[in-house]
């Protein structure tokens, strides 16, 4: 049986109100995506017991209620923040086990030489902070956060005031982080390339609700996301696996649950995992196969299963293709193809971006 973060919070400011009721797999990456003012840092507050409103179970375990309430220092939480906030006159190593030393003995999971072994921080340990790359800040504070043990690990858009090249350095170590440790990751950011590259499980929060929340995959095929986040992103995420490289025409060709997908070529082994992002207005619908020769090499066979408001110039349409899928078709092209729910359609894809390239 899955293990489950549950978290209900009401909390009323005098311009704002957080109204959320989730429950989260107590596993994985969950990214807490929305606008400015949506309610992510307040969430995060909440379950960091900084807030003592609602309920809050974690993996059984009851940190808030009606008749509980476990403070921060007490939660097994660890914190990263936008800024580092490392102690200046303490040197790397002293850093990092600044929480390990304040952890009680018997609650110590996590010991210094696998956290500097996880986060590649062995050449830092005796460097003085300002020294350091804000890079390498954020993975000497991601370090000190893990080395209290934590059972849940809050993370307040970390990467918010790096450029993209240190962005790109630090998002392996986060997913490193929760698949060597096995560590869950609550993640607040409002950077699409973020969200792509590390969600399994996606919350939307928009005005303090909840617009949309589960996988990222049936998450951002929903056609009722329109309003949630920006056009430019509105599409499919699919997991694939790489087959095999076709070195000759600088194509990679991945495997989509039995279809194939063709990308140009990746510096990744065959049999690794690669996530795509289709964007909507990407993907073009037939209700046959082509006949004779075509430009495009990606078309996939899927089945027509919602059809979203028809209203204004172009309409959403929710696919199965194995992995959900969503089309941005104009009303015109859905009255000539005379679309309905259940129905076989061929889905032609015009572009494919890998997610780790910068979007």
């Amino acid at each position: 049986m899955t293990e489950l973060l549950k978290a209900a919070f009401k909390v009323d400011y005098p311009d704002f109100n957080l109204d959320v009721d989730l429950q989260l797999p107590a596993s994985g990456i969950t990214v807490v995506f929305g606008p400015s003012g949506s309610g992510k840092t307040t969430f995060l507050r909440c379950l960091a017991g900084l807030e003592k409103s609602g309920k809050m179970e974690m993996a059984g375990q009851v940190w808030q209620d009606e008749n509980i309430f476990i403070p921060l220092n007490r939660r097994a939480i660890g914190m990263v923040f936008q800024e580092s906030r490392l102690f200046p006159h303490l040197k790397v190593r002293e850093n990092l086990l600044y929480g390990y030393k304040r952890t009680p003995v018997d609650s110590r999971r996590l010991h210094l030489d696998e956290i500097v072994r996880v986060l590649s921080l062995e050449n830092l340990l005796e460097r003085k902070i300002d020294k350091l790359s804000g890079g390498e800040k954020q993975r000497v504070a991601l370090g000190r956060a893990l080395l209290t043990s934590p059972k849940l690990l809050l993370m307040d858009e970390p990467l918010a005031a790096l450029d993209t090249q240190r962005k790109n350095e630090i998002i392996p170590f986060i997913r490193k982080v929760e698949k060597e440790l096995s560590i869950p990751i609550i993640y607040v950011t409002h950077s699409m390339s973020e969200v792509l590259q590390l969600v399994d499980t996606m919350v939307i929060l928009k005005d303090g609700k909840v617009v949309n929340w589960g996988p990222v995959e049936k998450v951002f095929s929903d056609i009722n996301l329109r309003n949630a986040i920006d056009d430019e992103h509105l599409g499919a995420v699919l997991d694939t696996t790489v087959i095999e490289h076709d070195t000759e025409f600088g194509i990679t060709r991945l495997d989509l649950k039995g279809q194939e997908l063709s990308v140009p070529l990746q510096d990744i082994s065959p049999g690794q995992g690669l996530r795509v992002h289709i964007h909507s207005k990407d993907v073009s619908l037939a209700t046959q196969p082509p006949e004779g020769l075509t430009s495009v090499l990606n078309i996939l066979k899927s089945k027509v299963k919602r059809i979203g408001e028809k209203a204004g110039y172009s309409v959403d349409i929710e696919l199965d293709a194995g992995q959900p899928l969503l089309a941005t078709i104009t009303r015109k092209s859905l009255s000539n193809l005379n679309l309905k729910p259940g129905q076989p359609i061929y889905a032609s894809i015009k572009a494919i971006r890998m997610v780790h390239e910068n979007q």
